[in-house]
């Protein structure tokens, strides 16, 4: 991943991390596809809240398609969708 494009992905984040925060969660990059899909990982309270795909769609993956219109798709690898 290009370090440009990870400063960037992190500035976006940094958007709504104090909010993850505040219920006891963040979220981390494990890596960007060549298909321009961002994959992350959900942590802490993040990782088993019933909201997290919600959170997932409405909050993370909007600041990054807001940040970075490049990326196609934002995905948790460890969330399971209910």
């Amino acid at each position: 991943m290009e370090s440009e494009l990870k400063s960037k992905i992190e500035f976006a984040l940094d958007t709504i991390r104090p909010y993850l925060e505040a219920d006891g969660g963040n979220v981390r990059i494990v890596e960007l596809t060549d298909e321009m899909v961002l994959k992350i990982e959900m942590l802490g309270s993040c990782g088993s809240c019933p909201m997290s795909s919600m959170t997932l769609k409405a909050g993370v993956e909007d600041a990054i398609k807001r940040a970075i219109p490049e990326i196609t798709k934002v995905e948790a690898i460890n969330l399971t969708v209910a």
